[in-house]
């Protein structure tokens, strides 16, 4: 096992593009989540509440070490107080503000800022079997695991006109704005 390995976990993840929310969708919680990206490292900082509820603050470390199928790399993640949250949000960074919504098996992300309009579904597995075994809901457009520009490191610097560039090309349109209810 490599040295950094010893307390991450191998992250397993499908990504996908909405054309729009789902209607149908049972919401089951709502979480308003910024991220912010630490220049030159592969950190992410995350400040998220739940809607009507608490905040939690992480730190995050992402090492790319792609694999076939849905594994994304290596996940470190560590909780963090407000105060060393005031701290650490000092330090450089590119933000990214999303609504979450859990809509299982899938964490539904409808961007905000830059890059409202780009609607994401992912899921997260413990297994290469259980990612390969999902079976997907009608509202899901296009699969874009294996397409970087939509991982987060990657949309925190994303301009407007490369998200509808990007969106364009999987023949999708910015979703309008929707705020579905649990």
């Amino acid at each position: 096992m490599q040295p950094h390995a010893k307390y991450a976990r191998i992250e397993r993840e499908r990504r996908f593009l909405l054309d729009r929310f789902p209607s149908t969708a049972k919401v089951l919680r709502i979480r308003h989540i910024t991220d912010r990206y630490v220049d030159g490292t592969r950190l992410r900082l995350r400040e998220q509440s739940d809607e009507g509820g608490s905040t939690v603050f992480k730190l995050t470390q992402k090492v790319p070490m792609r694999a076939s199928g849905a594994q994304q790399g290596l996940i470190t993640n560590m909780y963090v107080t407000k105060e060393e949250f005031g701290v650490l949000s000092q330090l450089s960074a590119q933000t990214l503000s999303k609504i979450r919504y859990s809509v299982p098996p899938f964490g539904i992300d409808a961007f905000e800022g830059t890059l409202e309009g780009l609607v994401l579904a992912e899921a997260e597995f413990d297994s290469p079997a259980a990612a390969a075994a999902l079976t997907l809901p009608s509202f899901i457009t296009r699969e874009v695991t294996e397409d970087d520009r939509f991982t987060g490191g990657r949309l925190v610097h994303a301009s407007r006109h490369d998200i509808l560039a990007w969106l364009l090309e999987y023949e999708i349109a910015p979703a309008l704005r929707e705020t579905p209810t649990p």
